[in-house]
């Protein structure tokens, strides 16, 4: 099997990589393990809605109903569902401390932090201890500048290797606001922990520091921060901005240059770079102490996301948002939790908050556009992205999305031709491009034009050389079309070693052994495949035709019946259908006799 897609990665700048290895210590209450895992609405630009249906019926429920209800809405991550069950039940039964506490937490995932508040305050009066309730407390007293209360409850949210960390830095930041920035920066430096803390306290304690005017102790702090990580976006961004305040200018560059070898044309770098090169001095991150709680909350919200903490993570988020409404990352990261947790609505509804005026505005289009073909409004997300390239030929990431759309949806023709616009702008093609050059490869490929095909394919790989899925791609189809055996052969064996674990790269294996009549090590790779990638269709299918193939009749219709339940493609459906009716039709010759007779060798 040809897979068309490799994984993807996340490119967004990580702060925290070593994040990860606290998930398991994330939970604030014994209550956060049933955060829900999907928000419903934003607490910013907030509009009342027409009653739903759940509200309706919600009003009709009883309090064992709504309980129920509201446990399947967790279950199904739907947070809006959830919020007005649990709401409903505590209102039948107000002295509830479950329901109170499952009611303030879905209320805090839905977004709607004012009413999480008044929740959140009915906890303390029953658990004066509720950390997720002492944090989101105390944010409403940061956004409301009262920052003695505020300092108190975030001082009751701490215990924690990851609560600590943020306690301590919001707490700094309310003493600051309150005039007091040589506290904020004693809180920051007493604070001890993993090691990973210091990032996060010297960026800071650097911006706390620019923000309150001490220039000369702020550099310091964000240059040891830059030095420390030098690939961390937020990082760059207060470190770059310090300098060119600081008529610094070169250096200024040189920090958002290097940056952009790492993660090229990051829209916000470029844009900084664009700005530095013009004059301009770029403005602090934070100038405020609510900007700066907003900041910690975001930063460690985005990293926990991506690293298994979901949870906290949109809680964190949320709360940024409730502080900075357009806060264009929190919202981007945000949005990037609901597409992981496969919620493409709710990230629409993001990416449709993203200022007009944002370098990031383009990148979320692209992103609405990838959403809404996951919804199966593909014609919206073609126009969407049609409109994105006819505005700018030159958008390459419009380009290639547009291009990825139509690949997934079989339509091989048009998306030649779109990714051929792509590889038009590319003037010398590097490392990078690869890609571009293998899709279209395998567009052409798969509408029968494998003479453009090829050199696609190989360019692809002089792009790359020992890619994986490009040794699989092209290593495979010289196999079945029976040219090339000996270095097909080598390119397939080449990409299994590199992704031993990749079921349709052993399947490839496994079925070219079958196509140059090596029945007995195709079984050997397809039945690896299979332990892979149980659940496909076509690696059961390859296994049922092997087994015909040595004799193990009973055992291949067991395959082919497993890959019929699977829901194969319609085409492929008919195939096995009639392989259970007659079995496996017997072939004039192998791929390896064509070779012999000269058919392509």
């Amino acid at each position: 099997m040809r897979p068309d897609a490799p994984p993807h990665g996340d490119h967004r700048p990580v702060t925290v990589p070593t994040l990860l290895r606290y998930a398991a210590a994330f939970g604030l209450t014994a209550g956060i393990a049933i955060l829900p895992n999907a928000l419903a609405a934003q607490s910013l630009a907030r509009q009342e809605q027409p009653k739903s249906p759940v509200r309706t019926e919600s009003s009709r429920a009883t309090s064992s109903g709504s309980y129920l209800a509201a446990r399947h809405a967790s279950a199904q991550r739907d947070a809006a569902a959830a919020s007005v069950y649990y709401r409903a039940a505590l209102r039948a039964d107000p002295k509830n401390t479950e329901l109170l506490e499952r009611a303030f937490i879905s209320v805090l995932a839905e977004g709607d932090i004012d009413e999480a508040v008044k929740l959140g305050e009915r906890v303390l009066q029953v658990n004066k201890n509720d950390r997720v309730a002492r944090l989101v407390v105390g944010i409403k007293a940061v956004k409301g500048k009262q920052w003695q209360l505020a300092r108190q409850h975030l001082t009751a949210s701490v215990r924690g290797p990851v609560t600590d960390l943020t306690a301590a830095l919001l707490i700094a930041w309310s003493q600051y606001g309150a005039g007091d920035f040589k506290a904020a920066t004693e809180t920051i430096d007493r604070l001890v922990g993993a090691d990973w803390y210091a990032l996060f306290k010297d960026l800071h304690a650097g911006m706390l520091l620019d923000a309150a005017g001490q220039r000369k102790e702020a550099g310091r702090r964000l240059e040891r921060a830059y030095k420390a990580d030098g690939t961390a976006l937020r990082v760059v961004e207060a470190y770059g901005s310090y300098l060119s305040r600081e008529g610094r200018k070169e250096e200024a560059l040189k920090v958002f240059q290097t940056f952009d070898k790492t993660l090229p044309n990051h829209p916000l770098v470029v844009r900084a770079m664009s700005d530095i090169e013009a004059g301009r001095k770029l403005p602090p991150i934070a100038q405020s102490a609510q900007a700066g709680a907003a900041e910690v909350l975001y930063g460690l919200g985005a990293a926990l996301g991506r690293r298994g903490g979901e949870d906290l993570g949109l809680a964190y988020l949320q709360l940024s948002l409730y502080l900075a409404p357009q806060h264009t990352l929190a919202l981007l990261s945000l949005a990037d939790l609901y597409e992981a947790m496969k919620k493409p609505a709710l990230a629409i509804k993001i990416y449709e908050q993203i200022p007009a005026d944002s370098p990031l505005r383009r990148n979320s289009e692209i992103q609405l556009a990838t959403n809404l073909d996951s919804l199966d409004r593909t014609d919206e997300a073609r126009a969407h992205l049609e409109k994105l390239v006819a505005d700018n030929p030159k958008d390459t990431e419009a380009i290639m999305a547009l291009g990825n759309i139509l690949r997934a949806r079989k339509h091989y023709a048009e998306c030649a031709d779109v990714y051929s616009k792509g590889i038009a702008t590319i003037a010398k093609p590097e490392k990078p491009n690869w890609l571009i050059f293998y899709f279209r490869g395998i567009c052409y490929e798969r509408s029968k034009q494998w003479a453009k095909a090829e050199p696609d394919l190989k360019k692809a790989l002089e792009l790359f050389p020992d890619q994986a899925h490009v040794l699989n791609y092209l290593g495979y189809s010289w196999v079945d079309q029976g040219i090339n055996l000996e270095e097909g052969m080598r390119m397939i064996r080449r990409a299994v070693e590199q992704r031993p674990d990749d079921g349709y790269i052993v399947d490839s294996l496994g079925w070219a052994y079958f196509r140059i009549g090596k029945y007995d090590e195709a079984s050997k790779h397809l039945e690896r495949a299979v332990e892979l990638k149980p659940d496909d269709p076509t690696i059961n299918d390859h296994l049922g035709d092997v087994y015909w193939k040595t004799g193990r009749e009973l055992e291949a219709r067991f395959q082919w019946a497993h890959a019929r339940d699977l829901k194969p493609e319609p085409a492929d459906l008919l195939k096995i259908e009639e392989k259970l009716r007659v079995g496996l039709p017997d072939e004039t010759s192998t791929t390896a006799d064509k070779a012999k007779t000269g058919n392509g060798g």
